[in-house]
């Protein structure tokens, strides 16, 4: 007689078993991975304002004009408030290309106004602020008392 040899199906079965209480536990550690995204998506935002003031920045200096008068990036018109784009959306925003994935609030035209940005979806308290550069005077002519300031909350993310 020829002896059979292989796994008993009791066998087969507790393999399956095993593998899917192991599943069970080790797939929600690495299956929310939203929170790690939002705060990523905020970080790059963040990121693309300071380059964005800078780059205009850069260009009012290069211009030689004001720091009060707006300066032409690609083709747009950025508005700018003691050297750096103003607070709204014909400053930063646009500077920056902001996409329609986050909610504008706030800002203006004045220097030291603050600006926030929330992802879309609400999530309250994740957020980018940026603070457009503030001077000693209101003439866009006084020394820089402040740069902008660009700010990460990813506290509701």
């Amino acid at each position: 007689m020829k002896k059979q040899r292989g796994f008993t199906l009791i066998e087969l079965i507790m393999v399956i078993v095993i593998l899917g209480v192991l599943s069970a536990f080790a797939l929600p550690r690495f299956a929310d991975f939203g929170e790690d995204a939002r705060v990523a998506s905020l970080n790059a935002l963040a990121g693309a304002l300071r380059a964005a003031a800078n780059i205009s920045h850069a260009q009012q200096l290069a211009d030689g004009s004001t720091p009060g008068v707006s300066v032409t990036l690609e083709g747009a018109d950025i508005t700018m408030v003691n050297g750096y784009p103003t607070a709204n959306a014909a400053g930063i925003t646009l500077a920056s290309q902001v996409s329609d994935d986050y909610t504008a609030t706030g800002g203006g035209t004045a220097g030291g106004d603050v600006l926030t940005f929330t992802l879309t979806p609400g999530t309250a308290g994740c957020t980018v602020t940026y603070t457009a550069a503030d001077a000693t005077g209101t003439d866009n002519t006084s020394d820089l008392a402040s740069a902008p300031v660009v700010a990460v909350t990813p506290g509701g993310c």
